[in-house]
């Protein structure tokens, strides 16, 4: 008779006399494990499976949990790897603007806005007046130096909108001096001559120095 080991499927060759009318223990030479033989080879431990069957059935479940591993594995990496980057894109917010300017939109689209230029507007006003004829608009303010180092003065673009919030109109005003050393405070005016008739409101923001030749084309 054929002996088959449930435990490692290593098969015997055995003579019935061997195992005798009321069967016996046998143990496995290849892995030690011990299990009992009825008289017509029926064991204890039969499966119902043929042992190659069996032999496959196991094979195929170790690739199957090596395969998982190996996707938990690249997919634990790959989020490691995203959450250093989505935690130093939030760290270094200000460096990455700076280096992308268009990337701001996104930060602050979600709550984090960031201020690319370490400037801060102090008291601004504006004025309307007559330069003889000539109806002038006048926006005179401050910035402040917020980031804790000295930085290159930006401009200034003032945004002439209507009553409806469409833009009418813009100027670009030059920030003195054009190093402003930490904490320190820095100002600007911007002079519009002829604004149009339909301004209503005006907004500020900061702009990189090049950014008026750019809008003129030079």
């Amino acid at each position: 008779m054929i002996l088959t080991c449930p435990e490692c499927e290593t098969q015997y060759f055995a003579e019935d006399s061997t195992i005798g009318e009321s069967g016996r223990t046998v143990k496995c030479a290849t892995c030690g494990h011990s299990w009992f033989v009825g008289p017509e080879g029926s064991s204890a431990e039969t499966n119902p499976l043929g042992a190659h069957e069996t032999y496959r059935l196991k094979v195929r479940e170790r690739r199957r949990r090596k395969s998982r591993a190996a996707a938990l594995t690249a997919w634990s990496t790959t989020g490691a790897a995203l959450l250093v980057v989505l935690v130093g894109l939030l760290a270094f917010r200000g460096e990455v603007v700076k280096r992308w300017p268009e990337s701001a939109s996104t930060y602050a689209a979600i709550g984090m806005p960031v201020n690319r230029f370490g400037l801060e507007f102090l008291d601004t006003e504006a004025e309307r007046f007559f330069d003889g004829t000539t109806p002038i608009l006048e926006v005179r303010g401050a910035v402040q130096n917020i980031a804790g180092r000295s930085v290159s003065a930006p401009l200034v673009r003032v945004i002439l909108l209507d009553d409806q919030g469409v833009e009418v109109a813009r100027a670009f005003a030059p920030v003195t001096p054009s190093s402003i050393p930490a904490d320190a405070t820095a100002i600007f005016a911007a002079r519009v001559e002829n604004p149009p008739f339909e301004s209503f409101e005006l907004e500020l923001d900061l702009v990189p120095a090049d950014t008026a030749l750019a809008a003129n084309g030079s």
